[in-house]
């Protein structure tokens, strides 16, 4: 563990990944990048494959090459838009997995933000995750708000 809390952040992002998709695969047969797919398409769509690229930081070209396999498996559907475009949403059967899953690992994380490790010193170690996730969203728009640097 890092005393930078960049370097903390990315290893606990990253180790959550880890968990999800291990829990995903044992409890549902699906992997967490495809999870994050569905559960990202959920988030912002309906909405087009340009969309979807930018919210999952991939190219198009990314997106589009899942594309006939997700439709295959009809976890997601696909409707004309104007011109060349294509609107994405999710079938019944992506809502339901990422209803469900995504359930669970709330359930799963909310859990540990229960651990009485966390800080003995407050409200017997429970982080309050409504919270604790206000404070992130904040975080991420104060970054976007930033913008890049020059």
């Amino acid at each position: 563990m890092a005393d930078r809390i960049t370097v903390t952040l990315h290893e606990l992002v990253a180790e959550l990944d880890i968990y999800a998709d291990a829990v995903l695969r044992q409890r549902h047969g699906v992997s967490f990048n495809l999870f994050e797919f569905l559960a990202t398409l959920a988030e912002v769509g309906p909405v087009d494959v340009t969309g979807l690229a930018r919210c999952l930081r991939v190219t198009k070209a990314a997106v589009s090459k899942r594309l006939p396999g997700l439709i295959d498996d009809g976890w997601i559907q696909t409707e004309a838009g104007t011109g060349r475009r294509v609107v994405l949403s999710l079938s019944d059967t992506g809502h339901a997995l990422v209803q469900r899953a995504g359930g669970e690992l709330e359930a799963e994380f909310t859990e540990m933000l229960a651990d009485p490790r966390l800080d003995p010193e407050v409200s017997a170690g429970a982080i309050d995750a409504g919270q604790l996730n206000s404070h992130l969203a904040m975080l991420t728009r104060i970054v976007l708000e930033k913008g890049t640097p020059s």
